[in-house]
């Protein structure tokens, strides 16, 4: 093995150490990892409850979501009923898309995965806790006052997908459409704070010797979700921020008389929404690969070409957009290019298909429950392939488009690609969690009714689309096939709801969560880190990690690690802590001190919902409010996640000496501020995208550039900027005892950004190039505004590095705080440049 970082791996071969380990060790874990009381469960942080709070949260949201759709289906049970009117349909219609994708979907994966992924990787837990906690928070408040805008008659109605003009306030003129707006803008944030403790947890928290090789295939699963989020929910969140502008402040971003254009909303919206759908996926397709391993007891087939299918799935899924807008009038040489990738996409999944079956052929299959909805859902996810393949060719598409067909396509594809693997891994990591494990004979029964329940529900679907019935209508006339096809359809729904009703009887009678006693065990024999003796702490001691199935090829390892024979045995500082390994070799570089329990995350997530719900009431005063109680819980949540410390080094075992503080490349939060850089610079791209189009749909009535002086002016205080907070980076590096000249650059150089962004708008503005006017207008200041966001925290970030300058806190020759600042700065101050120069280029006449 060639070293990465200069450590010696061969240090590794300690382990394990022998002799007993000094009495206290494990109390002292116990003390540092203790048990949340009362409120102070509102303070938790660690994977252990924060991790089964989403998992539980995004659960609670699949069953309202479920609900709805029991209403809509006994309403299409039999033609002409009026039990739902079409008002309140619709609104029953668009909640259980938004629901289910928005606020299921996507989060119980990710809750999954902040679950799991710190006991496979042996970690303490992910690097940035309370990011985790934020993410939750925000989550669960957000989503449940979204959820109650349908007991009061707010919920947005213009479907999931909120096409404009249909969403304009021309048609949509209540604030119904605005509470989908700025409610799922502000989840999707959320998400994305989760997808950057993913990256980071799995690149840079892994146990020594996991190498990526070793990695387990849920920890590839969740690395490819992670990152197809950072690439692909900017695109949204820009969507919906566009659309919220056009109906708040009159730009006309999707308005075709002044410029804009409403098929705009649909490239941004699907550039989403299909990779979505291989989002979800993919994590349930890891979680699948380790059952069936298990369920073999044999190591999965083709593991390097499984990892290669996920990274390929995550590529080419970002290519097939427009195979939702066949039907829109696009060029033949484009709709030819989308259907050939929309192909594509589906051989990687077949090569994990394939893989699963050679697996399950090559051992000895024990029918328990989990194989039972892991072999349902590979047949189910099948069929919808199948008919996904179909959609593909432009021509069948043109016929089956808006119809039931299409319905019943997705919910094969997202039952098969989510739903059964998430139930599968219910029954399969319970015992995990939970002092007893779910009843094998009750589960059977639930993958009975539910299997039954969704063929008898969808599989009529497709004939009803066939047959032309249209999708998203809340009644039809009486027809003989179309009448039984749908009573079908709403029978099989039912059946379906009875087996996660006895699936809630299961959990109730069975699930004894006790984070702090242990758990029932490793019931299936799996092979992977997740099931060592745990607690509080996650594993006793970090061990060294030497093939893909640690627990099948050491069977000593788990006592030896309960021994505390391992790394990490001890608190080596006193406080929370974690090794922070290499990237690609996972050899150990520092002790990362982990923050504690803090309030400040629940409330500054609360005061962000709270900030978002004002905004849609136009209740700005209560917005500003709330907008101060969040910066300033943020502030106090981070003040405390740079700390002084006196420990250089750390002994991890066995006579190791490892740094205790990092900066720059060797940081995880390094990493963390380049995943933020990449959603900041897909928006810009999404915007200069937008701008562009525009530009080529209404090439007419366009201000062209007047002149080029301030451009130059824009770039020369951007480049100010940027130098002010370099310097002051190096000031500190090379003369830690000037702190004060370094607060006084930082805080100089968010002032010539604003200046300079002050002045990009003025020059516009002089050029006769109003927001309101055209879309040249609403994308251009549109872009401005994104531009003034960044310099508004770079403004924030210049007074915090006063704040903890004036209490000592910016300690030389290197601050982690100097570093995060100083390139926010620098990447500000690109951005701004980006911007003048993209809106004059795309203008010139």
């Amino acid at each position: 093995m060639t070293s990465e970082t200069g450590f010696d791996p061969a240090l590794l071969d300690r382990f394990p150490t022998s002799g007993k380990r000094p009495d206290g060790e494990l109390e002292q874990l116990e003390k540092i990892w203790c048990a949340p009381r009362g409120w102070q469960y509102f303070a938790a942080v660690n994977n252990n409850y924060i991790g089964l709070y989403y998992v539980a949260t995004a659960f609670l949201f699949f069953l309202l979501a479920g609900v709805l759709a029991l209403v809509m289906r006994v309403q299409l049970a039999a033609p002409l009923q009026s039990i739902l009117s079409p008002e309140t349909y619709n609104q029953f219609f668009t909640m259980h898309g938004t629901v289910m994708m928005f606020l299921f979907a996507v989060p119980m994966v990710e809750a999954i995965g902040i679950l799991l992924l710190p006991q496979m990787l042996a970690a303490r837990d992910l690097p940035f806790p309370r990011l985790s906690a934020y993410a939750f928070w925000a989550y669960l408040v957000g989503g449940l006052a979204f959820f109650a805008s349908l007991f009061v008659g707010l919920a947005p109605d213009g479907g999931w997908f909120m096409y404009p003009p249909l969403t304009s306030t021309a048609y949509s003129p209540g604030i119904n459409t605005d509470f989908w707006l700025l409610g799922i803008g502000f989840i999707e944030i959320s998400a994305i704070a989760g997808a950057v403790e993913i990256i980071v947890g799995v690149m840079r928290t892994r146990a020594p010797g996991m190498t990526l090789d070793r990695m387990p295939i849920f920890a590839w699963a969740m690395l490819v979700f992670a990152v197809m989020i950072i690439v692909a929910f900017p695109s949204v969140i820009v969507g919906t921020l566009l659309l919220e502008l056009e109906r708040a402040f009159n730009w006309p971003f999707f308005d075709p008389l002044r410029g804009g254009d409403p098929l705009l909303w649909q490239h941004l919206f699907w550039f989403f929404g299909h990779p979505e759908v291989y989002i979800i996926f993919l994590p349930a397709a890891g979680l699948t690969s380790m059952m069936v391993a298990t369920i073999a007891k044999s190591e999965l087939v083709g593991h390097r070409l499984v990892v290669m299918a996920m990274v390929g799935t995550g590529f080419l899924s970002f290519g097939v957009w427009a195979h939702h807008m066949f039907s829109v009038g696009m060029p033949r040489v484009s709709t030819s290019m989308f259907s050939a990738a929309s192909m594509a996409v589906s051989i990687p999944a077949g090569v994990q298909l394939f893989a699963w079956i050679a697996t399950l052929a090559s051992g000895r299959i024990r029918w328990s429950t989990p194989a039972l909805f892991t072999l349902g859902a590979m047949f189910i996810f099948t069929i919808g392939g199948l008919t996904g393949v179909m959609v593909a060719f432009v021509p069948f598409d043109w016929q089956a488009h808006d119809t039931y067909f299409i319905v019943a396509h997705l919910h094969y594809v997202l039952m098969g690609g989510m739903v059964f693997p998430m139930f599968a891994a219910f029954y399969f990591w319970t015992p995990m969690v939970s002092r007893r494990p779910l009843s094998e004979s009750i589960g059977k029964w639930v993958f009975g009714l539910m299997f039954a329940g969704l063929h008898l529900a969808f599989f009529p679907m497709h004939l009803s689309g066939l047959l032309g019935m249209p999708r998203r209508v809340f009644t039809y006339l009486p027809s003989s096939p179309l009448d039984l096809l749908n009573l079908m359809s709403t029978l099989g729904a039912f059946l379906f709801a009875s087996a996660v009703a006895l699936f809630l009887v299961d959990l109730v009678r069975s699930f004894r969560w006790a984070p702090a006693e242990g758990s029932a065990g490793n019931t299936f024999d799996s092979g992977t880190l997740e099931w060592l003796p745990s607690g509080l702490y996650s594993t006793r001691s970090i061990p060294v990690v030497r093939s893909r199935y640690p627990l099948w090829d050491d069977p000593d390892m788990a006592r030896h690690v309960e021994a505390g024979r391992y790394l990490l045995p001890n608190s080596a500082t006193g406080l929370r802590e974690t090794i922070v390994t290499s990237p690609v070799q996972a050899e150990p570089q520092y002790v990362e001190i982990m923050p504690g329990p803090s309030p400040w995350p629940f409330w500054a997530a609360v005061s962000t919902a709270v900030f978002f719900l004002s905004l849609t009431v136009q209740a700005y005063a209560v917005a500003a409010g709330a907008a101060i109680v969040m910066i300033l819980s943020t502030m106090r949540w981070l003040w405390e996640t740079d700390r002084p410390i006196r420990q250089q080094t750390a002994d991890v075992g066995a006579g190791i000496m490892l740094p205790t503080y990092a900066t720059g490349r060797d940081s995880h939060g390094w990493w963390a501020l380049n995943i933020l850089f990449v959603v900041m610079a897909m928006m810009l791209f999404i915007l200069v995208f937008s701008i562009a189009y525009l530009r080529g749909v209404h090439p007419e009535g366009w201000i062209p550039t007047q002149s080029w002086w301030p451009l130059a002016a824009i770039f020369g205080l951007n480049g100010i900027a940027a130098a002010l907070a370099v310097g002051g980076q190096a000031l500190l590096r090379r003369w830690p005892e000037g702190a004060r000249s370094v607060w006084f650059l930082l805080a100089i150089a968010p002032v010539a950004l604003a200046i300079g962004t002050w002045m990009d708008a003025s020059a516009w503005q002089a050029a006769g190039l109003a927001p309101t006017a055209s879309g040249q207008g609403a994308t251009t200041f549109a872009m401005i505004a994104q531009q003034a966001t960044a310099v508004g925290f770079a403004l924030l970030m210049g007074m915090y590095a006063i704040a903890r300058g004036g209490r000592g806190l910016l300690v030389g020759p290197r601050s982690a705080t100097v570093d995060v600042i100083a390139r926010f700065m620098v990447f500000t101050a690109l951005q701004g440049s980006i911007v003048a120069a993209a809106s004059r280029l795309v203008a010139i006449s």
